[in-house]
């Protein structure tokens, strides 16, 4: 073997960053109150993923805004940080629509 060949299996080569297609999948969201959380999600539309549990140690529970790429992980056992403590989290949205006030929620405002 010259110096020159460098063979697949010792290679120091790095692929560079935009040639590797990425996705964020999966968000772990710290909660205090498993079934709160999960009522929360639930009143925002999002779709439930699922919500598994293992032994009385460890529940997932999964859901994903509509039209998301990106889901949203909670439980019991799935994260070892304090509840409350995922900052700076935002969801971003093409569009938004406010539901229309009512004639009394507009005399307040």
């Amino acid at each position: 073997m010259s110096t020159t060949d460098v063979s697949s299996e010792t290679s120091t080569e790095v692929p560079e960053p935009a040639t590797i297609d990425m996705k964020l999948e999966v968000v772990n969201v710290p909660v205090s109150d498993v079934d709160r959380a999960k009522r929360f999600y639930e009143s925002l539309g999002w779709r439930l993923d699922g919500d598994f549990a293992v032994g009385e140690d460890f529940r997932a529970v999964q859901y994903t805004p509509l039209h998301s790429q990106c889901a949203i992980t909670f439980g019991k056992g799935v994260t070892t940080a304090a509840p409350g403590s995922l900052q700076d989290l935002m969801l971003i949205v093409d569009d938004i629509a406010r539901p229309a006030m009512t004639s009394s929620a507009a005399a307040s405002t």
